[in-house]
């Protein structure tokens, strides 16, 4: 096959936008911004078509609170008032649902991501067991870390009524699902689905997995019918590589495939084979590998292989497919003690909402004036809010939050990809409009409808899950209370002021005016707290404050602030992302004082070769802020940091695994000397050993990532716009280190190259600079050979390694560093004293029991 000598992001991804480009398919119902209707509409389905269902499946789920009745009205008796038992069990089973078998249909994006992504991503074989995958529903767990859903089993070959595909089947001593109930939960009927297949349920049927639903693609008519060949499917790269192939199902992804997980404390005994009573709702997928379930084909030396393995387990980059270009993987949330959070909210959760930022949904809309939650809202332009992502973006109501969720997996992607082009951008951003969608699409209405009981459903469900309630747990706690004591004093003095949301009263009074200081002086406010949180006031008065019986009760152990990440010195991937900054494409879910936030300085940056360090000017608007983690169930939840590059990653999800993996984790957070030089253990091949260099001077070890081997990116004739068949000869002679009969290979990518050096260069916006940039890659490029070797790349991408380190988007490579509070890795200005180790050691007692 003919290569392309070298192509970095610039050229690299620019000719990948062009070919989506010529691939995307035009709608049956409607086209360009504004115009199209999503696939319900069309139709004409009403949103009350789809109101979603109060069956109880999952009652054993969630520590079984909803066959509780009398117990669930009690939990939710404070903020929905009157409300009955039935009510309780009705409402919180709608939320449930919504939450895990609901995917808005999202069917059509996740199979037309397929063209984006030139056949790399495919649900559909995914979720198979075919024994060429390499992968089934026996070690699922293990390799992709997805929750096998009960009540289904591992087929022993093709199945005849599914077109003849290696899905898992329902078992027989379970009662059929429910929500395939077509008669009960009628589908949308549009295109083949009616015709010559059939509709289905709007839910969907289950795959086996938990939060992937199977639906018959309305593309797939009888020409399709005719040319399926499920052998080939699974067998026969001529046939699979194909932008053209229908295949006979659409997956659907729900919120739950990123957040249901095993109960912490009631484990599985088979993790590949759970029950619901071992399965919670809110954990996140905290053993997701990201590039095994997006990428079914296990070729290490494709180029997106090496990308998405950046991820760690259960990271996940939510802006890949709207990329900002800055490779960003975060963990999933895990939701806990909603009440406490929205709690907090009201003292310092202020947020101020203009324009189309008003246009999301409040619980108001929901409620009577006089509700105990309609305090969350002031018309019309002000809400008080929990911050969910990271980056504390998504400021626009717990409504807004919510539903921006369900467009981020696909809802309305018939207008949302007219904002932006999937995975390889290229294209100028657009925000996708809220009053669009609630115009045009039936799918963005019944969410809406749904979204106020899925809070209602957190609000009853999202406890903690406690070490001392877990099998064995009571192994791992300390029961010397001399220790205790120390260990809530360190933890008064040193976490509560980012990991507590009780704190001293005046201090709610005295810092963050109008709750939450969102005037344009936030950085001030924020400063001013800080240096108040090292004066003995404070540390006397939290010291009482964490002393009370009820501390760790309804404590969210989050201060939901802002903290600049020049104080935090972690990767600044996360505070950089920018899809929610004005004008960009989740603008009408962010607030504007979100968006007016100060810029917080400078942080330091290392080139990921030399090692020097430089100082990067963090642009304002939005940018360098990350919200702190909570704490709720710390022990469960390592590695750490937010992209979970901190501590040893153990896939098995018992309380030996998360303890064994926490105790490394929380010692490589205290004594930064002990963190490694790489994020799983010392043969991970993708971290690349790298002396960290910290504001203070001191090193540390850390890693950065790079691509393990020499990769290309291989777009097979299949994938490519018809005008490139038709032009072969022509083009295979203009350029023939691009074009053959064999498609297209962009590459060899050296071996060694960190991940985010390439992916991190912006192409949305052509400058002089870029210019520049680009003139010198195509100069470099003609110096290779045909089939140049790694070695030969290496030295023309040497020369390249300055340019591109100067114009990234995030030029901050260094994956498991910062956080040093109670350490001597803060500079001298902190004015704070280390914690001794046995400080330390009494402070990792304390948070095993939170």
């Amino acid at each position: 096959m003919k290569v392309l000598s070298f192509a970095v992001h610039t050229v690299f991804w620019g000719t990948l936008s062009i070919l989506a480009g010529c691939s995307e398919a035009p709608s049956p119902c409607g086209k360009g911004a504004g115009e199209i209707l999503d696939e319900a509409q069309c139709v004409g389905v009403t949103k009350e078509q789809l109101s979603g269902s109060t069956v109880d499946y999952y009652a054993d789920m969630d520590y079984g609170i909803s066959k509780n009745p009398a117990a669930l009205q009690a939990r939710l008796e404070p903020f929905f008032p009157g409300i009955s038992e039935q009510d309780a069990v009705d409402r919180f089973a709608r939320g449930r649902n919504n939450w895990i078998v609901w995917t808005a249909g999202n069917d059509r994006f996740w199979d037309e991501l397929s063209q984006f992504t030139f056949g790399n991503a495919d649900l559909l074989k995914t979720i198979s067991n075919h024994p060429s995958l390499g992968y089934s529903r026996d070690n699922r767990w293990e390799y992709l870390g997805v929750v096998n859903e009960p009540c289904f089993e591992k087929p022993n070959g093709p199945q005849a009524d599914r077109y003849g595909l290696w899905l898992d089947i329902r078992d027989d001593s379970c009662a059929p699902d429910p929500f395939a109930d077509s008669e009960a939960y009628p589908g949308v009927k549009i295109g083949a689905r009616g015709e010559n297949i059939e509709v289905g349920s709007y839910y969907g049927y289950g795959t086996g997995i938990v939060g992937l639903r199977l639906f018959p693609n309305p593309e797939f008519d009888e020409t399709a019918e005719a040319n399926w060949d499920p052998v080939r499917y699974y067998t026969d790269p001529e046939y699979y590589d194909n932008k053209d192939l229908v295949r006979p199902y659409r997956v659907g992804m729900s919120c739950g495939f990123c957040h249901v997980g095993p109960n912490p404390t009631n484990p599985p005994q088979d993790f590949n084979n759970p029950e619901w009573s071992n399965l919670n709702s809110n954990p996140g997928a905290q053993y997701f590998w990201v590039d095994r379930i997006l990428l079914w084909d296990k070729d290490e030396d494709n180029y997106l292989k090496q990308l998405f393995h950046a991820s760690k387990p259960g990271a996940l980059d939510t802006s890949l497919v709207s990329t900002d270009y800055i490779n960003n993987p975060r963990t999933m949330n895990a939701i806990y003690n909603l009440a406490s959070r929205l709690e907090l909210a009201t003292k310092w959760g202020q947020e101020k909402i203009e324009g189309p930022e008003q246009n999301n949904k409040q619980l108001n809309d929901y409620l009577p004036d006089d509700h105990a939650l309609s305090q969350f809202y002031d018309a019309p332009d002000t809400v008080y809010t929990p911050r969910v992502l990271k980056d504390g973006a998504d400021s626009v109501g717990a409504l807004g939050a919510l539903n921006r969720v369900y467009v981020n997996i696909g809802l309305f992607s018939e207008e949302w990809v007219e904002h932006f082009r999937p995975v390889v951008g290229g294209k100028k951003i657009t925000p996708f409009p809220i009053a669009t969608a609630q115009k045009n699409s039936t799918y963005w209405r019944a969410n809406e409808e749904q979204t106020a009981d899925v809070a209602l459903f957190f609000l009853g469900s999202a406890e903690p899950d406690y070490l001392a309630n877990a099998p064995g747990g009571e192994n791992y706690l300390s029961d010397d209370e001399s220790v205790l004591a120390e260990g809530k004093k360190v933890f008064a003095e040193t976490c509560a002021r980012c990991h507590s949301s009780k704190l001293p009263d005046y201090v709610f009074k005295d810092y963050f005016p109008n709750k939450g200081c969102v005037n344009g002086d936030y950085l001030k406010c924020w400063n001013d707290y800080w240096q108040h949180s090292k004066t003995d006031q404070f540390k006397t008065a939290m010291q009482e404050v964490v002393q009370e019986d009820n501390f760790l009760q309804n404590n969210f152990l989050s201060t939901e602030l802002r903290v600049p990440v020049t104080l935090l010195e972690t990767n600044a991937c996360s505070p950089l992302a920018r899809n929610a900054l004005a004008g960009d494409i989740w603008d009408n879910f962010s607030s504007s004082s979100y968006k007016s936030l100060p810029a917080v300085g400078n942080i330091q940056v290392q080139n990921p070769y030399t090692g020097e360090v430089r100082d990067f000017a963090m642009p304002g608007g939005g940018r360098g802020y990350t919200r702190p983690a909570s704490l709720i169930s710390l022990w469960s939840s390592a590695p750490f940091l937010l992209n979970n590059a901190l501590g040893p990653f153990e896939y098995e999800g018992t309380v030996e695994a998360r303890m064994k993996s926490f105790e490394a984790s929380v010692e490589r957070l205290l004594w930064p000397e002990r963190r490694a030089h790489s994020g799983q253990d010392d043969s991970y091949d993708y971290d690349y050993p790298f002396d960290v260099i910290t504001r203070s001077g001191k090193k540390h070890p850390g890693y950065i990532q790079v691509t393990q081997q020499t990769s290309y990116l291989n777009i097979t004739p299949g994938y490519l716009p018809n005008f490139v068949a038709e032009f072969d000869g022509i083009l295979s002679k203009l350029l023939p280190k691009l074009f053959s009969s064999d498609g297209i290979t962009l590459g060899p990518i050296p071996a060694g190259t960190p991940v985010n050096l390439i992916y991190n260069t912006d192409i949305s916006n052509i400058d002089k600079d870029r210019i520049k940039l680009l003139v010198k890659i195509i100069k470099d490029l003609k110096k290779l050979p045909h089939g140049a070797s790694d070695e030969q790349a290496k030295t023309i991408f040497a020369n390249l390694v300055e340019p591109l380190y100067q114009g990234s988007s995030c030029p901050d490579y260094v994956t498991n560093k910062g956080h040093y509070f109670g350490t001597d890795y803060l500079p001298d200005s902190e004015e704070e004293t280390p914690l001794t180790d046995q400080e330390k050691y009494a402070l990792i007692e304390f948070l095993k029991t939170m």
